[in-house]
């Protein structure tokens, strides 16, 4: 419900296809598939850890932040996803305006075309908007020029600090997992100092297993985990056809989810067939 190009039914089927016995679901800044997907996944007979992923900042970065079984009608943690929400959708626009005056051949109608109904509007949906124009092939060709941080067209927004954002999916009964830490193209910059006052603040586990991560960002992830007591997660980032990344290309430990499930207390957290 946020950036992926399947519905939560078609991502419960096609990870019953890719022989997923486990699955999370996690869209930015919303709790909007939780249902859909639950259906799907009872009737399916498929394991489903209900999540979020948080937009969050650290020292001008972007970063994402796993919010694993929390519970959605906690205030805190729905008034940051709402703040996120809103910010996201007028960022596009703005987006849109300065490429239109570069000539690039995409509106916000366009843009806005692209959005299922009841899903976050983002910038994968503008790169969805330029493929259909015909501007670019993919959506990692956009994110790589076009979207980036470093473009001409980006426009912030609205991100938790990222140790507030550990405070409050635990406040929640949630476990914080930051996603894929140690990218390379978008905050490798954390130092370690700072993944240990996080730990102090709460965070669970570092998201270790991830295509964006190499060798070396899996052993730094590794060693960070034996040093703070942290979880170590994987998972594929799936977004159906809107990356490449595949289902199960990376996956998490079934005793990782259960040490998760032990220190989760969110409502109704995991549905079990």
């Amino acid at each position: 419900m946020s950036d992926g190009t399947q519905t939560p039914t078609e991502l419960v089927a096609a990870a019953v296809a890719a022989g997923i016995d486990v699955l999370a679901i996690t869209d930015h800044d919303t709790v909007g598939g939780w249902a859909e997907a639950e259906r799907a996944a009872r009737a399916a007979g498929l394991t489903l850890v209900k999540g979020v992923e948080i937009s969050c900042h650290y020292d001008y970065s972007s970063v994402h932040l796993l919010g694993y079984l929390i519970d959605p009608a906690d205030s805190a943690l729905a008034t940051e996803l709402g703040r996120a929400r809103e910010s996201r959708a007028t960022r596009l626009e703005r987006m849109v305006e300065r490429m239109t005056s570069d000539g690039i051949p995409i509106s916000y109608e366009q843009v806005l075309a692209q959005v299922r109904p009841g899903a976050t509007p983002g910038r994968p949906h503008i790169a969805d908007a330029l493929i259909e124009a015909g501007v670019i092939q993919h959506r990692d060709e956009a994110f790589a020029d076009w979207l980036s941080e470093r473009s001409p067209y980006y426009v912030g927004h609205y991100a938790v600090d990222l140790a507030r954002a550990v405070r409050i999916v635990r406040a929640a009964g949630g476990v914080p997992v930051i996603a894929h830490p140690f990218t390379r193209t978008r905050c490798a910059g954390i130092p370690d100092s700072f993944i240990e006052q996080l730990a102090a603040a709460g965070l669970g586990g570092l998201e270790a297993y991830h295509r964006d991560h190499g060798p070396a960002e899996v052993a730094r992830a590794e060693r960070l985990a034996a040093e703070y007591d942290l979880l170590l997660t994987g998972s594929s980032d799936y977004h159906g056809d809107g990356k490449r990344n595949r289902l199960a290309e990376n996956t998490t430990r079934r005793e990782v989810l259960d040490a998760i499930i032990e220190q989760s207390s969110g409502a109704t957290p995991v549905v079990r067939p």
